[in-house]
């Protein structure tokens, strides 16, 4: 599989359509889900164009928000319109540009599903929380809470069967409760927690919906990019069909995502 074309996210202003303003609602709701006090220090890993990072910053007033993602063009989104006390580097989810023991809540948003290690960035998170600090996080459910990339990936394995291939759901089996709960314990956390966020996903009309699938970027506009024009109309007819419009053209869908939490215990586990 051509993993540049269908996993890589470079461009902020292309996956704020697509799939960046969904990623605001839900970052909200996982800050309020995770209860943490005023006044903490933040480190967002994968922070992508800065959803998470600025809902921690509007809404629990912390000491300090670090972003941190590997897309120098994702960093400069985010830098664009950066809150108080908040800041973003380049850096690797594998090797955390910080120190051990250093931050109060590590958090993540999106992203887990794309690490080719998803493992060792969790153990980097636990290396860089302090004992007794929580590491979070949050992935979409791509398996079934997520309507609109449902409804794109039957219409896309009508018009071409290879479609099965990047499909998400085949590719991302941590997207999933228990799967993230293993995660967790094996990485030596103590009171995990998994919980479903749902947020609606509300297009104006089907070009709404549709144009984003052809920005390029991500899995699913990543297969598109690759189609034959012809097919490419195909599938956009197919998915015409598909979704349910409302009687003024907007088409109102929802979206789950699964978060999880844990702390790092304040001593090591005995033999």
């Amino acid at each position: 599989m051509d993993e540049q074309r269908f996993g890589v996210w470079a461009a902020g202003d292309a996956y704020e359509r697509y799939m960046g303003r969904w990623s605001r609602p839900v970052a909200e709701r996982f800050v309020a889900w995770l209860g943490c006090a005023d006044g903490l220090r933040w480190l967002d890993v994968g922070c992508g164009t800065g959803a998470l990072s600025r809902a921690i910053a509007e809404r629990r007033r912390p000491r300090a928000v670090l972003g941190v993602d590997p897309s120098p063009g994702f960093v400069a989104s985010a830098r664009a319109d950066a809150p108080a006390r908040t800041g973003f580097v380049v850096g690797d989810a594998a090797s955390l540009p910080v120190r051990d023991a250093e931050w109060d809540v590590v958090g993540s948003g999106l992203v887990l599903n794309f690490l080719p290690e998803p493992g060792a960035a969790l153990a980097e998170a636990v290396r860089v929380v302090r004992p007794g600090g929580l590491v979070a996080a949050y992935v979409w459910d791509y398996a079934e809470g997520m309507e609109f990339l449902r409804h794109f990936w039957r219409a896309a394995v009508m018009v071409d069967p290879s479609a099965a291939e990047p499909d998400e759901t085949r590719r991302f089996p941590v997207c999933r409760p228990e799967p993230l709960r293993a995660l967790w314990v094996r990485a030596g956390l103590a009171e995990v927690a998994v919980a479903p966020i749902e947020v609606a996903t509300v297009f104006g009309d089907f070009g709404d919906f549709w144009e984003p699938f052809l920005a390029g970027q991500g899995p699913a506009p990543g297969f598109v990019s690759g189609l034959d024009p012809v097919v490419r109309d195909r599938l956009r007819e197919a998915l015409r069909a598909a979704v349910p419009a409302r009687a003024d053209g907007s088409i109102a869908l929802t979206a789950r995502a699964w978060a999880v939490r844990g702390r790092r215990p304040d001593r090591p586990p005995g033999p």
